[in-house]
């Protein structure tokens, strides 16, 4: 093992997937975790025999995952077995209409016929279209933007004529369906961005097309299942894993951070990443003076993603005719995101999606029981929402609105109920302003506009994570962490030519 010594500051999933890489090309690595379990967000919570994904439960595009189980000698799918989910999502519409959303696109062009005949053959058009744009963007996602001439790099100039950075993904997929609901089916995919697809740059279009070219999975165990067997891997390669043990400062020598301090001592460090929520973790940890683009006052005015009002309910029975994913969009869609994101009120008729693992896995509960989570997009914390007073309210609105997918009898099988407002994600998870998405993916908060992988206010400071450079969602979660690993390997001189030997060209495209 080397002598270079690296902090790893949370057990997220972009925190672990770093861990495993540096500690495979031989670094002491030490990872430290506020809370008793890892994941972050992908946590599991459990209780009473019945076990949930804490945050995300879509599992999309394994490709970048399963190269960096290969660079460390291990394989995702035996590590970890998945299933394929066909259908995989339902998606209804307040305002009428069903889709059972496949790759099957003899079966979706029947589906569409129902909605708009003539729209019929254009999902085919989309789909083709952003496999182009897929090869083009790819460069963007699997690259650092350290300044503002990387903007000048021949493939991102050589991808702008496919991304349309003035467009917007509403406007784009506009180009594709003319039946508004349908641009919804294939936009409402920004929102695991934490966004509105009329405010989402156009260049997220491949969001839907991942769904549809690479599949959505449900890991066995859930999405948590993946982060835990990751901290196992990382153990095994030799991290030093650290549960409960929350990061009290930082010690430092002029810009350089050179220890991490908690209450059982100092970790002298080459250096350090962090997994922490960004904004977070830059107040609590990095005095204000340090910081002049991220200082408080700056962190006050960038745009924050909305946040998420869940509900996990461990109920008697299984609905059996209820998919595993559920989206149900409201009746004034357009509406409801201005609700979200500008008014900051609570919607009388929201959007909402329901996982429904059960029909899949039946390890989550216990005999003759299942699980459901229900998400609600909602505002992130603001003045205009006392959730001490809305949540029990705003529990019996959501609960009343589940009847338009079938669970009118919902209240009657809850044996189990677990609960998590914005005030929580901000409280017991450390998240800023309860933005369970991080920073906002508009055009002046991307690439060298993000927080930087090497973090460019602090010498020896890495970031990984979604709030950083490429963002949120795990596929690019855990591509942050391949970029950040190879920066801080270049840094202290250490071989990284494993992740590059694991990696897909970007000549091929894997099915």
């Amino acid at each position: 093992m080397s002598t270079k010594h690296v902090v790893v500051i949370g057990a997220g999933p972009g925190g672990l997937a770093a861990s495993m890489q540096l500690a495979h090309a031989g670094l002491k690595v030490t990872l430290l975790e506020r809370r008793d379990v890892v994941g972050g967000r992908t946590s599991a919570i459990e209780q009473n025999g019945f076990r949930f994904d804490c945050g995300p439960t879509f599992f999309l595009y394994p490709r970048v995952l399963d190269e960096i189980f290969k660079s460390v000698g291990r394989n995702l799918m035996t590590e970890v077995p998945m299933e394929r989910l066909d259908p995989q999502y339902r998606l209804t519409f307040g305002g009428g209409g069903q889709l059972d959303c496949t790759p099957d696109m003899d079966e979706m062009d029947r589906q569409i016929a129902k909605f708009s005949p003539g729209d019929v053959g254009k999902l085919r058009q989309y789909m083709d279209d952003n496999r182009v744009k897929l090869q083009k963007f790819r460069p963007i996602l699997e690259r650092p933007f350290q300044s503002v001439f990387d903007l000048l790099r021949p493939s991102l100039l050589g991808a702008v004529p496919h991304l349309h950075p003035q467009r917007s993904l509403g406007a784009e997929l506009s180009r594709y369906f003319s039946d508004p609901r349908l641009v919804i089916a294939f936009a409402f995919q920004s929102k695991y961005l934490g966004m509105s697809p009329f405010q989402c740059p156009s260049l997220f279009s491949i969001l839907a097309f991942l769904e549809y070219e690479y599949g959505v999975f449900h890991p066995i165990g859930g999405c948590s299942r993946v982060s835990e067997r990751m901290a196992e891997v990382a153990a095994e390669i030799g991290v030093d894993v650290r549960l409960n043990e929350p990061v009290t400062g930082l010690q430092m020598k002029g810009r350089r951070v050179t220890g991490v301090q908690t209450e059982q001592g100092t970790y002298e460090c080459d250096a350090m990443i962090v997994n922490a929520d960004f904004a977070e973790a830059m107040k609590s940890l990095v005095p204000d003076q340090l910081r002049k683009r991220w200082s408080d006052r700056k962190l006050a005015t960038k745009r924050f993603s909305c946040s998420t009002y869940m509900l996990y309910l461990g109920v008697e029975g299984l609905y059996e005719d209820l998919p595993h994913h559920n989206i149900h969009i409201s009746s004034d869609y357009a509406k409801n995101l201005v609700e979200i994101e500008t008014t900051h009120v609570l919607s009388e008729d929201p959007s909402f999606y329901v996982q429904n693992a059960g029909v899949t896995d039946t390890s989550l509960a216990p005999p003759g029981h299942s699980t459901l989570y229900v998400l609600v997009p909602v505002t992130h914390q603001t003045d205009s929402v006392d959730w001490k007073k809305e949540s029990d309210p705003f529990r019996e609105r959501v609960l009343d609105k589940l009847s338009a997918i079938g669970l009118s009898d919902v209240r009657d099988r809850i044996r189990f109920e677990h609960r998590i407002t914005p005030d929580d994600w901000n409280q017991d998870y450390r998240i800023y302003r309860g933005a369970t998405f991080n920073l906002a993916h508009n055009l002046g908060q991307m690439l060298h506009r993000r927080p930087r992988n090497r973090f460019e206010e602090l010498d020896g400071v890495y970031l990984v994570g979604g709030g950083t450079h490429p963002g949120s969602g795990l596929p690019v979660i855990y591509e942050s962490s391949r970029i950040t690993s190879r920066l801080l390997l270049d840094d202290l001189g250490v071989d990284h030519q494993f992740i590059e030997d694991a990696a897909t060209p970007l000549s091929e495209t894997p099915a």
